[in-house]
């Protein structure tokens, strides 16, 4: 769906859809109180340095009271010591900061589950938007148009929220120890709100949560096809790059087994150098190979030197072959018989 305006006579085609003209920020650093401002608003109204200012000045306030019952006092001396209360180094902002910024604009904060809001008995879809907090992050739940929308700047954009899930929404935030207030007054005209008053929007698929979806889009699908020998096809940078990836991939895997590997390479090279299965380490590989003594073998041989008795069992295992082949083939041309072919 577009959004089509029209001057005098001569349609414009504005070639944006409805969900990208609402004004998302996303998340930096710890700045959310930040986005949560800017996302209620509609607009880049708020920058870091004038949330500063607003603290700066409550902290000034606070000072100036305490100070009323003597700058001598030991309260007034641990006051000073005590690190500002409305923001840190961090980027966060307290709820005194965000109702301080919400006033400029005509706005004020009511918390949610206060008695005095209760009793109104308002439904929530009613309202026009939301501040939820938890831990110290801030976010924004506001109606543009007819519609809902999570703000959240932890996500990669906004997220349709319906009318009949609105309270339940609420309700689970309340549950996992949100507190929320409900924004009174009436909040500056946006081009999302314009567009959303015509149009709804119909979202059909959820935002995710900012890092999950490149974490997904770096994970490597598992392939279960094995190619045929001589089926192999040049191979495009981008297939080079996934069978690169698919290979780390089975190596992963493989480690898991590779205990199991070296406990049957132990057993088949002292077989075929003669060992004694009654000697000490006949002993250890037998009951490694029980699943209890994988310990025992590790203290009896290293990862690397197993390696290379697996790997010399397998060479003596070809080059007797190849002897046996060679042996067969000359006996067959001394009796003047020829192989089968």
């Amino acid at each position: 769906m577009f959004w089509r305006v029209v001057v005098s006579d001569c349609p414009v085609i504005h070639t944006f859809t409805n969900m990208e003209s609402i004004f998302h920020e996303k998340q930096e650093g710890s700045l959310c109180a930040q986005h949560c401002l800017n996302n209620l608003l509609q607009g880049e109204y708020f920058s870091p340095v004038e949330l500063s200012a607003i603290a700066h000045q409550l902290d000034e306030e606070e000072r100036m009271r305490m100070a009323e019952g003597g700058v001598q006092t030991e309260e007034y001396r641990t006051f000073l010591q005590q690190p500002s209360g409305n923001m840190d180094d961090s980027g966060f902002f307290s709820i005194q900061v965000i109702s301080n910024a919400l006033g400029v604009w005509g706005l004020e904060i009511v918390l949610f589950n206060s008695r005095e809001y209760q009793q109104l008995q308002i439904d929530p879809i009613h309202e026009k938007a939301f501040i939820c907090n938890y831990k110290e992050h801030w976010f924004t739940v506001r109606k543009l148009g007819q519609q809902w929308f999570n703000l959240n700047s932890l996500l990669t954009g906004p997220e349709l929220i319906s009318d009949t899930y609105l309270a339940l929404f609420l309700a689970q935030l309340q549950q996992e120890g949100y507190s929320i207030f409900v924004i009174r007054g009436n909040l500056p005209d946006c081009e999302a709100d314009q567009i959303l008053r015509i149009m709804r929007v119909d979202q059909q698929q959820r935002p995710k949560l900012i890092g999950e979806d490149e974490a997904q889009r770096l994970a490597v699908p598992q392939v279960t096809d094995t190619a045929l020998p001589g089926d192999e096809a040049p191979l495009d940078e981008d297939e080079e790059e996934l069978r690169k990836a698919l290979a780390l991939s089975r190596e992963h895997m493989e480690v898991e087994d590779e205990e199991a590997d070296l406990r049957r390479a132990i057993q088949l090279s002292m077989q075929a150098g003669g060992a004694d299965p009654r000697s000490p380490g006949a002993v250890v590989a037998a009951s490694s190979s029980q699943g209890s003594g994988s310990a025992a073998v590790k203290e009896t041989l290293s990862a690397e030197e197993l390696r290379r008795r697996r790997q010399a069992y397998f060479d003596r295992q070809t080059q007797n072959a190849l002897a046996h082949a060679s042996n067969t083939a000359g006996e067959e041309k001394d009796s003047g018989t020829k192989p089968n072919q």
